[in-house]
């Protein structure tokens, strides 16, 4: 994954394009039997705000998440949700099946996934 490619891609899709996946994202997650549980049912929008405002950030837009909540730490941040393979797997699904919903080019979503899996690794927690 070359950073200076994810970095680019804020300029490429523009902040609709964020919005747009990070909402139709959440739509899933809600009804989702895996990963809803995981989220507080009065924090819809906080979540949805953070993961956009943090993959805005991470593909090279405006520091907002920076200054709202300072470094990611992913890991800390993740480390009490039980995350497994599952887990893992059904997020990086959502996530693509977000970016097929808003129409990113193909040689745009590459990338993304790329990250989305690389992460959803990086995040899991538990082995079973």
């Amino acid at each position: 994954m070359n950073p200076e490619e994810l970095l680019g891609l804020y300029d490429k899709v523009g902040e609709e394009a964020f919005t747009a996946f990070t909402a139709a994202f959440y739509r899933r997650v809600k009804t989702d039997d895996i990963l809803g549980p995981m989220y507080p049912a009065d924090d819809w929008e906080g979540a949805e705000k953070r993961l956009r405002d943090f993959l805005i950030y991470r593909f090279g837009g405006p520091e907002r998440y920076i200054k709202e909540r300072g470094h990611p730490r992913l890991g800390m941040r993740h480390m009490h949700f039980p995350i497994g393979p599952d887990a893992r797997d059904r997020w990086v699904e959502l996530m693509r099946d977000s970016l097929d919903e808003v129409g990113l080019p193909e040689d745009v979503k590459q990338p993304f996934l790329a990250f989305f899996s690389h992460v959803a690794n990086f995040l899991q927690n538990r082995p079973e």
